[in-house]
């Protein structure tokens, strides 16, 4: 029995010639070089410029049988080859954080709609889930996170690791953060044009030791510029969650955020939308519910534009007084508004498996060899 190795399979792999040019695959580009070997097991992927290309099954068949008859007849194909797209490989920006498994956007159309309330609050929620969780404060101009998180005098360091130096983020609530924030006098402000933010952000990023991460929240600035093309350009979000108010003026901000994302050249998924601000609830009163800013809006929102509605958030009290006192309301998993994170928590977790589901590769061919 020849002892089998990557080179063996891709010289088998030069005998398959394309039909469309008539040349092998391999000087095509059509294998990538990730060929897994496990005894006589083999495992490898296959590139095609469509996904649609009338030629896959017969190259994958082909392919078989090039590997059984020039490297060794008891191969055994693990599992399945996987075809993917050249058009879909090229596409994917590079990936900066191989480490976290999730990038979540959280924006709104507008400001003032209590978008960093809801990172926050969702942030500490999944953390005490046990999930390893970072929040990056993108929003560049108007820097929230050090208050909310009381770490205002909080000052990151660097460590070197495999000579580079790293931002160690400040850890609280079991949460992992960063924000310019950290790095400017409270009282300041930042003037900075466009290029200056994108490289502060892309800094704080690629220059941080995020660690592993389950979920990498990113408050991103209200509004659609120049700073959200950036971080979509420089990393490969998963998804998109929308904030927004009940109010018309702040719907139709976030309708415009949600097309946005979605526009092919950006081509991010929404995840959902949440309704922060939807109804006032006295303290005194919890029963009761009084819709100041309309009633359903970001709800009608979201069916009108077909994506969920991950929660709604009422106003109370404690929401304001525990972002201006750094204690987040969610703290208090029994409080009303913390029953309502804790929901949003399962409908966001919800749906980011199921967009992940749906990012699996386009398409898979079975291959069972003897």
């Amino acid at each position: 029995m020849a002892n089998i190795y990557p080179k063996l399979i891709l010289d088998a792999l030069r005998n398959v010639r394309y039909p469309g040019t008539g040349k092998d695959i391999i000087e095509m580009g059509f294998v990538s070089d990730d060929i897994h070997i496990d005894g006589m097991k083999v495992s490898f992927s296959m590139l095609f410029d469509k996904a649609n290309d009338p030629f896959i099954k017969s190259v994958v068949k082909a392919a078989e049988t090039a590997i059984l008859t020039y490297a060794d007849p008891n191969i055994e194909i693990k599992g399945n080859i996987e075809i993917r797209t050249k058009q879909a490989e090229s596409a994917k920006p590079a990936k900066l954080l191989p480490q976290v498994k999730n990038v979540i956007a959280i924006s709104s159309g507008k400001g003032g709609v209590g978008k960093s309330t809801v990172s926050v609050n969702l942030a500490v929620v999944l953390a005490k889930r046990g999930y390893k969780v970072g929040l990056l404060d993108a929003d560049i101009f108007g820097p929230s996170l050090p208050k909310m998180f009381d770490e205002e005098e909080a000052q990151p360091y660097l460590e070197p690791i495999d000579g580079k130096e790293y931002i160690i983020p400040i850890e609280k609530y079991g949460v992992k953060m960063l924000s310019i924030g950290f790095f400017v006098n409270k009282n300041d402000a930042v003037v900075w044009r466009g290029a200056m933010a994108g490289n502060a952000l892309k800094q704080l990023i690629a220059d941080a030791n995020w660690g592993d991460l389950d979920y990498f929240l990113i408050d991103f600035p209200p509004g659609t510029s120049d700073i959200h093309l950036t971080l979509v350009q420089t990393l490969a979000i998963t998804g998109a969650v929308v904030v927004s108010t009940p109010q018309q003026v702040a719907l139709a901000d976030a309708r415009k955020g949600i097309n946005m994302f979605t526009n092919e050249k950006v081509n991010v998924p929404i995840l959902g939308l949440v309704e922060n601000m939807a109804w006032f609830t006295p303290a005194e009163l919890p029963e009761n519910k009084y819709y100041i800013f309309g009633k359903n809006g970001a709800k009608e929102l979201a069916e009108e534009m077909n994506v969920p509605l991950l929660g709604q958030i009422p106003i109370v009290q404690s929401i304001c007084e525990g972002g201006d006192k750094g204690i987040p309301v969610v703290l208090n998993e029994n409080s009303i508004t913390g029953m309502a994170f804790a929901h949003l928590a399962d409908q966001f977790i919800e749906s980011v498996d199921k967009r992940n589901a749906e990012i699996a590769p386009t398409q898979k061919v079975e291959i069972h060899t003897k």
